[in-house]
């Protein structure tokens, strides 16, 4: 099994993919960019800030991160929970550019060698609840930087690309108390 824990920052997917660990021992936790060798020198170069990249190029490196990923650890694991993944790939490149959805959908299911998550857990967040997490962070990565506004804007397009591509979502209110997410996506990703 294949599930991708998506949403913006500040949402709780780090806190909630720990929480899930616990009951689900057995999944293989990884991350997007940065589950691999190369992934963490391709996280390094996306969300460092020191290069200045173009919107293509940025995608592109995703991408390869993504496909590292499928020959790494899914081809390789039976239950996979990631943080992040082909959902945030589209939305994001959605909301930098004048990119084609499925233009997109096509080049992540490259990447993925065809193969899509068999459930997405969604978390959603309004604008208060972002600007209260990331400012109580401290140090914005060079995404963040580009303000709730755009984030907000992702967070719809998230939605939109599970749509689309008609996966398994559960969508989260990510005000809610902890341990009531925590019970939700075991319950999700159970049935």
């Amino acid at each position: 099994m294949y599930i991708l824990f998506e949403g913006i920052d500040g949402v709780g997917k780090s806190t909630q993919i720990e929480c899930v660990s616990q009951i689900f021992k057995d999944a293989f936790i990884t991350k997007e960019p940065g589950g691999t060798a190369f992934g963490e020198i391709l996280r390094e170069i996306l969300l460092g800030g020191k290069f200045s990249l173009s919107k293509r190029a940025e995608i592109l490196l995703f991408l390869a991160d993504r496909a590292e990923t499928m020959d790494k650890i899914l081809s390789k694991n039976s239950f996979v929970i990631s943080d992040r993944g082909l959902i945030s790939g589209i939305a994001y490149a959605l909301k930098n550019g004048d990119f084609d959805i499925n233009e997109l959908v096509f080049l992540n299911k490259f990447a993925l060698n065809g193969l899509l998550p068999d459930k997405v857990v969604l978390f959603y967040a309004t604008k208060e609840l972002i600007l209260s997490r990331l400012n109580g962070r401290g140090g914005f990565d060079s995404i963040e930087k580009r303000g709730v506004e755009y984030l907000l804007g992702v967070q719809d397009a998230m939605r939109e690309a599970c749509e689309l591509l008609n996966l398994n979502t559960l969508i989260i209110d990510a005000s809610l108390n902890k341990n009531q997410i925590t019970k939700e996506i075991e319950k999700f990703i159970k049935d």
